[in-house]
C-alpha cells in the first residue's frame, strides 16, 4: 500500500524507498537482504523518533489532516459494538458531515456523535469535508436529548475544519444552532466525553465540544481559527500560516497548559494513521475509564462541576467601582 508523507517527513520517504527496493531484491532471491533490511528499519525508527520529537504547530496541523488518518466512522465501527446510525434533525434534513447513533461499549449503551470528513473524493463531497450545516448541530442536539431521556452517556468525536460558512447555512441559523448546543450541553443530565481526533476549528468544533471531560489526541489542534485563515486576516496572505500556527498555540500541549482540555491521548509512533487499530484500542480503553468515573456521579452535581469547569477558563480582572466609573 502506498504511503503518504508530509513535507517534513521527506527523509523518511527516501528511506522507505530504499527499503522497498531492498525487499524487491530479496523477493527475487538474488541476494540475502535480511540483515540490510533490519538495519534500514532501525534507521527508519531512529529518523522517525528524531523528526517527531520536535514538531512545531504547523507540522501537527499537517498530521491532523493526514489523508490516511482514522476518521469518526473508523473509530465507531472499531471501538463500539452494534452501532445503529440515526439520521435527521426533524426540522430541515440530515447532515452527512455529522454522524450519530446508538452503540454499545462492553455492554454500556452510549450515544456517539462525530464529524465525518470522508475517505475519498466522492465521500468528502458527500460529507461536505466534515463542515456541518445547522441541521447537523440540530441533529446532534436531538441525539443528546434522546440520550438524556434514556440515561445514556454521550461521546463526541471532533474533526472539522469549521462549521460550513455558506450563505444558506447562515440563512438557516448556523450561529444560533451552535449557541443552542452550547447552552444545552452545559446542562445535559448525562455524562459527556469529548475527543478531538483531528481538526478542532472554531464554533464548528465547539458545537459538539462542551463536555465534562475534553481530550485531544497528540497530533491534533483546537483553535478559534485555522492557521490559514489567521494568516489571511493578519497578513492578507496564506504564506504566513506557519507563523500563525505557532502564534495561535493550538496544539494539544498548549491546550493542556492553558487548562482548556483535561488530558492528551498519546498516538502511535508517527501518528494515528501509522497504527489505527492501536489508536482505536487506546481510545476505547480511555473512554471506558472515564465513563466509569462519571457514570456514578449525581447528575446535578455533575452539571455544576461542568459549569464551574468552563467558568474558570480564561483570565479576567474585576475593576473597582471607582476605576470602572472613570473608564
Amino acid at each position: 500500500m502506498a504511503m503518504t508523507f508530509m513535507d517534513f517527513e521527506k527523509p523518511l520517504e527516501a528511506l522507505y524507498e530504499q527499503l522497498e527496493k531492498l525487499r524487491e531484491v530479496g523477493e527475487k532471491g538474488e541476494l540475502d537482504v535480511t540483515e540490510m533490511v533490519r538495519e534500514l528499519e532501525g534507521k527508519i525508527d531512529t529518523k522517525r523518533k528524531e523528526i517527531f520529537s520536535n514538531l512545531n504547530g504547523w507540522q501537527k496541523v499537517q498530521l491532523s489532516r493526514h489523508p490516511d488518518r482514522p476518521y469518526t466512522l473508523y473509530y465507531v465501527t472499531t471501538i463500539f459494538e452494534k452501532f445503529i446510525e440515526l439520521h435527521g434533525d426533524r426540522y430541515a434534513g440530515d447532515d452527512h458531515a455529522i454522524v450519530s447513533g446508538l452503540a454499545t461499549l462492553d455492554g454500556q449503551t452510549v450515544m456517539v456523535i462525530g464529524h465525518q470528513k470522508g475517505v475519498n473524493t466522492k465521500m468528502r463531497q458527500y460529507r461536505n469535508f466534515g463542515m456541518a450545516n445547522p441541521e447537523g448541530y440540530r441533529k446532534a442536539l436531538r441525539m443528546m436529548k434522546m440520550a438524556e431521556r434514556f440515561g445514556f452517556p454521550v461521546v463526541t468525536l471532533i474533526d472539522t475544519p469549521g462549521a460550513f460558512p455558506g450563505l444558506e447555512a447562515e440563512e438557516r441559523g448556523q450561529a444560533e444552532a451552535i449557541a443552542r448546543n452550547l447552552f444545552e450541553m452545559a446542562q445535559l443530565k448525562v455524562p459527556i466525553l469529548c475527543y478531538v481526533i483531528g481538526e478542532g476549528a472554531s464554533g464548528g468544533a465547539l458545537g459538539i465540544g462542551l463536555g465534562d471531560r475534553v481530550f485531544m489526541l497528540e497530533y491534533t489542534w483546537y483553535s478559534v481559527i485555522s492557521p490559514e485563515s489567521c494568516s489571511s486576516i493578519l497578513w492578507h496572505s496564506w504564506d504566513f500560516k506557519e507563523q500563525a500556527a505557532d502564534a495561535l498555540k493550538l496544539d494539544a500541549d498548549n491546550m493542556l497548559k492553558f487548562g482548556l482540555i483535561d488530558d492528551i491521548l498519546k498516538e502511535p509512533e508517527g501518528g494515528a494513521h501509522n497504527a489505527p487499530e492501536q489508536m482505536a484500542e487506546t481510545l476505547k480503553q480511555h473512554i471506558k475509564k472515564e465513563l466509569a468515573k462519571l457514570m456514578p456521579q449525581d447528575p446535578e452535581k455533575r452539571i455544576l462541576t461542568r459549569i464551574d469547569k468552563y467558568s474558570k477558563m480564561g483570565h479576567y480582572r474585576t475593576l473597582p467601582e471607582t476605576e470602572a466609573r472613570s473608564k
